[in-house]
This record gives structure tokens, C-alpha cells and sequence, in this order.
């Protein structure tokens, strides 16, 4: 499944992204990368993106501001928020978010969760972002 799937992800803490990148690409995932919000769109205009992976707490542009502007223009796109804030679900399901994931991550749980997303119906989307479906998942990792 994960040959010919673009997963663009945007986070500026670059150790995050380094290490991330390399369990995706290991996975079979090609990889774009963005350490900004305003970087995360301009690679969504130059292709197909399949899935993104999205942290709040970004420079240039947040992460809700990209993930409103992402959905804005591919309302369908898949996106897992990634955040080490507190208290997010409620945006998250408010917003039609696929998965919310806390930080640390727990990567079996991650690669779970793109795969979950990518093979989603169409009309599970729709019903997630129109309101009367809870976001796909709500990945949190257990201190």
C-alpha cells in the first residue's frame, strides 16, 4: 500500500521530522517535507499529496491555520495532527480532523492511523467533516 503514497509532513523541530521521515521512508513512504505551515502549502500546490501529517506549534504558519487552508482547497485530504498541546480533541472533532496524535508519538500507533486514514471510505470523510462522525481516531500515548 505505501508505494506511491505522498505523505506530506510539516513540523520544525527537526529532530521529529529526521526521525520521522526515516520511519516513513522505511515504511515505503515518499516523503515531502516542511518546517512551516506557509512550506507545507506551497509543496501541496507543486502535487498530488495523499496524506499530510500536520504539527500545531509551527513558525510562519500554525498548524490550524494550515490544516484550514490544506482542507480549504482538498477538502477530502486526510490529515493527522500532531501536537504536544493539551486539551486539542475538541478542535480536532470540530475541525473534521482524521487523527489527532499527542507527543511523544507512538510510532506503531502512527503507522497505524496513516494506513486507517488512507484506506478510509470517502463517505466516512464526508460524515467526519460535516459533523456526524467523530474523528477517525484519538491517538494518545500513555505516560
Amino acid at each position: 500500500m505505501a508505494k506511491d503514497v505522498k505523505i506530506l509532513l510539516a513540523d520544525d523541530d527537526e529532530e521529529v521530522q529526521a526521525a520521522l521521515n526515516d520511519v516513513l521512508r522505511s515504511e515505503g513512504y515518499e516523503v515531502i517535507t516542511a518546517r512551516n505551515g506557509r512550506e507545507a502549502i506551497a509543496h501541496f500546490y507543486k502535487g498530488h499529496i495523499d496524506i499530510a501529517l500536520l504539527d500545531l506549534n509551527m513558525p510562519v504558519k500554525g498548524g490550524w491555520d494550515t490544516f484550514e487552508r490544506l482542507t480549504t482547497i482538498h477538502p477530502l485530504l486526510p490529515i493527522i495532527v500532531i501536537t504536544a498541546r493539551p486539551d486539542q480533541y475538541p478542535l480536532a472533532v470540530a475541525a473534521g480532523v482524521g487523527a489527532l496524535m499527542e507527543k511523544p508519538l507512538d510510532l506503531p500507533l502512527l503507522l497505524q492511523a496513516i494506513k486507517d486514514l488512507l484506506s478510509e471510505p470517502i463517505e466516512n470523510r464526508l460524515s467526519r467533516l460535516t459533523g456526524k462522525r467523530p474523528i477517525t481516531r484519538y491517538l494518545q500515548t500513555q505516560v
